[in-house]
Parts: C-alpha cells; sequence; structure tokens
C-alpha cells in the first residue's frame, strides 16, 4: 500500500515537472516595432521647367585712372559697397595744378591781347571814313581782332582741359555697388595705359542669364502675344542655389536677345531677381526654375522616407491594421525636404519616416505620428493643434 501510495505522488511530481518544462520552453511573444509616421498630406504643385544658368551683375566697371600720376592715397575697404560718387582713388596732381594754374595766366594775356585789338579796330573804323588809314590797314586791324578772338577760344579750351585734367586725379565711384581688391599699390604711377585700379559692380538687382531653345521661344512669343495684360503673368520664377537651397525671392523676365543662336538654335534670356542681402554672387552657376501659377493638388512626401532600390523609388506604408506595406512611386521635383508624388500615394496614408531599418512588408509595428517640417526636414512631435485636428 505504501508503495503504491509513494509511486502515485513520484508520478505526480514528475508530471508537474514535466509541464513546467513545456511552459518554460514556449517562446514568448516579441515586442511589436515602434516606428514614426508622417501622415501625407497634398500641396499645390504647378507645372515646372529648369534651366542651367548663371548669374551677372546689373552692373560692372573697372576703374582706371584717365591720366598719368602717382597713386597717393585710396578711400575704400576693399571688399566693401560704396555710393555713388564716393571718392575712392587719389592721384598727385602737383603737376595738374600748374598746368591749370598756366592755363588761367595763358586766358587773362589772349583776353587782353584780345581787348586791345577790339579797341584798334573800334578807333580804325571810326577814322576810315575820313581817310586817315587806308583800306589795307583797316583789314589788317579786322585780321588781328579776329585772331585775337580765336586765341581767347583756344585759351579757354586749354584752361578747360587743364581743369579736366585735374578733376580725373580723383577717381570717384560711377554708381553704387562692390568694389574688390586694388590692383595697383599706393605709390605706383598710373594712367590710361596701366590696366583697372579695382573693379565695382552692382549686385541689387542681379542679373540671371539662359538660354533656351528656339521652338520654345516661339511659343513663349506665341503665347505672350495671344494672352491679355492680366495672362501675361502665367508663370513664378524662383532660384536653385549651388548648395541645393531655394533663393527666398521671385525673378522677373528682362530680356530676350533679338537673334537665334545659328550654332545652337537656342535664344539668350535674362531673369532679373533682387538682391538686397548679396547673397546671390556674379558669376554663379544657378538653376533658374519657372513654374506655371496654374496649380494642381498633389501628395507630398519626405525626401526622407523614400528608399532607392533596384526596381526605382518606393516608401513603407502603415494600413488600417497597423500593417507595414511596400509602396513604389513615380516621384516629380523635389522642393525643399519634400518630394512630389505624381503616382503611389494619397492623401492620408501614413508613411514610416523613422525606424525603416526595424520593419518590413507585413511587419506589424505600434507607431507614432510626427511632423517634417518642409523646408529643413526636421523631425518633430505633432502640436496639440495638428492633435485635435486629427
Amino acid at each position: 500500500m505504501k508503495q503504491t501510495v509513494k509511486h502515485s505522488i513520484l508520478l505526480s511530481l514528475l508530471a508537474m515537472l514535466l509541464a513546467c518544462s513545456q511552459e518554460s520552453t514556449q517562446p514568448s511573444a516579441a515586442p511589436k516595432p515602434a516606428v514614426s509616421v508622417y501622415r501625407i498630406t497634398a500641396e499645390p504643385v504647378g507645372f515646372v521647367r529648369d534651366f542651367v544658368a548663371r548669374t551677372q551683375a546689373s552692373q560692372q566697371a573697372s576703374i582706371v585712372a584717365r591720366v598719368e600720376g602717382e597713386l597717393i592715397a585710396k578711400h575704400f575697404e576693399e571688399g566693401s559697397t560704396v555710393d555713388k560718387d564716393q571718392l575712392l582713388f587719389e592721384l598727385d596732381d602737383s603737376t595738374y595744378q600748374a598746368s591749370l594754374t598756366q592755363a588761367k595766366a595763358e586766358l587773362e594775356s589772349k583776353q587782353s591781347a584780345a581787348e586791345r585789338a577790339k579797341r584798334n579796330l573800334a578807333r580804325g573804323q571810326e577814322v576810315a571814313p575820313q581817310g586817315f588809314i587806308s583800306q589795307s590797314d583797316l583789314d589788317k586791324l579786322i585780321a588781328e581782332d579776329l585772331q585775337a578772338k580765336a586765341a581767347v577760344s583756344s585759351a579757354q579750351a586749354a584752361l578747360e582741359k587743364a581743369e579736366l585734367d585735374l578733376s580725373y586725379t580723383r577717381i570717384h565711384a560711377p554708381f553704387a555697388g562692390q568694389i574688390g581688391k586694388i590692383v595697383q599699390d599706393i605709390g605706383n604711377i598710373v594712367g590710361p595705359g596701366s590696366g583697372e585700379l579695382a573693379s565695382l559692380q552692382a549686385t541689387n538687382p542681379v542679373y540671371v542669364n539662359f538660354q533656351i531653345d528656339e521652338s520654345e521661344y516661339i511659343t513663349y512669343l506665341q503665347s505672350r502675344s495671344e494672352a491679355t495684360q492680366a495672362q501675361q503673368a502665367g508663370f513664378t520664377l524662383s532660384l536653385k542655389l549651388p548648395n541645393n537651397t531655394i533663393y527666398q525671392g521671385q525673378g522677373q523676365f528682362v530680356f530676350a536677345d533679338t537673334k537665334i543662336d545659328a550654332g545652337m538654335g537656342t535664344v539668350e534670356l535674362r531673369a532679373q531677381f533682387e538682391n538686397p542681402e548679396g547673397l546671390i554672387v556674379p558669376g554663379l552657376y544657378v538653376t533658374l526654375l519657372v513654374e506655371g501659377n496654374a496649380k494642381q493638388a498633389l501628395p507630398m512626401v519626405p525626401k526622407i522616407a523614400v528608399q532607392l532600390g533596384q526596381q526605382g523609388e518606393s516608401v513603407l506604408v502603415v494600413d488600417n491594421d497597423n500593417k507595414v506595406v511596400q509602396r513604389k512611386l513615380v516621384l516629380g521635383r523635389q522642393i525643399n525636404a519634400m518630394r512630389v508624388v505624381e503616382s503611389g500615394l494619397a492623401t492620408g496614408d501614413k508613411v514610416i519616416i523613422e525606424g525603416l531599418q526595424k520593419v518590413r512588408s507585413g511587419s506589424e509595428v505600434n507607431l507614432v505620428e510626427k511632423q517634417v517640417d518642409p523646408l529643413t526636414g526636421v523631425i518633430s512631435d505633432l502640436t496639440t493643434q495638428d492633435q485635435v485636428k486629427e
């Protein structure tokens, strides 16, 4: 009897140990990966053409000496902005001061001689009818008077030239703009043949030069001639800088060349942009974006959500069951930190922007909705206002 009881207890203990062993070997359910998602919205987007362009100063000049002399002073900082008519350089003017003094004295002498010739002629004309002087002497007095008047005119011209040469020893800015480095050092003898002293350029506004195909140019002319004045502003111009940022300002067309380039079959056009901060430097290669004002609402996806594979671009979307689905996309242009979606996404779709490396198609996830700054691409939590909208 005792053996039977012991056997039953032993069997019970074995059964309990077996059950515990089976429970311990069963794997626990893995936690769902957490991801951040962005809810797709639609924004108005117009048709865009981009052109390779180059920037140019709206005014530029080489500052040169118009008379010869020693360069004795400069009155600006290299690379600074100068005002119109601001004094830039001074040349030694002692020679030109002396020439001016001599020209003034010469003019006074000629004027005195002219007055004497005038009086002599007047006396001769007064006594000629009484026969006190011959006609030959009278003609001589007339010639002397004319010569004296001509000498005065010549001396007057010499004085004006001396004054002009003296004024050229002080070199002023022909317009307001940015001035470059000094090419000639103080103390050098400079003149018309010594080249520029510095360069000056006006960069506000700034020009953007680009070329279009001749067929596009004809189409543009036809549309412009057919449009009313109110309809002619059917596009906006913006600028992408070399660091891929969009310049915060719009431009306007100001010039189209009058001829077609025979070799390239293109026409040169020019746009103008206000540049008060001097951010657009002349000589930059930029991208001019011409966007039609007729807009179409299209989905916009953050650039950080887009994956590039062998079959093209795609994103991972979280569906209504919190499962991950891969979507292949057809994307348009980039606008700051966003890409235009031509097909593959709709407004309200939730694309994964953080945690992409932790999931794959078919995974079930825990999601947190966040927002993306369309300009910088910075990810942040939803504001209280955004949460209320949801």
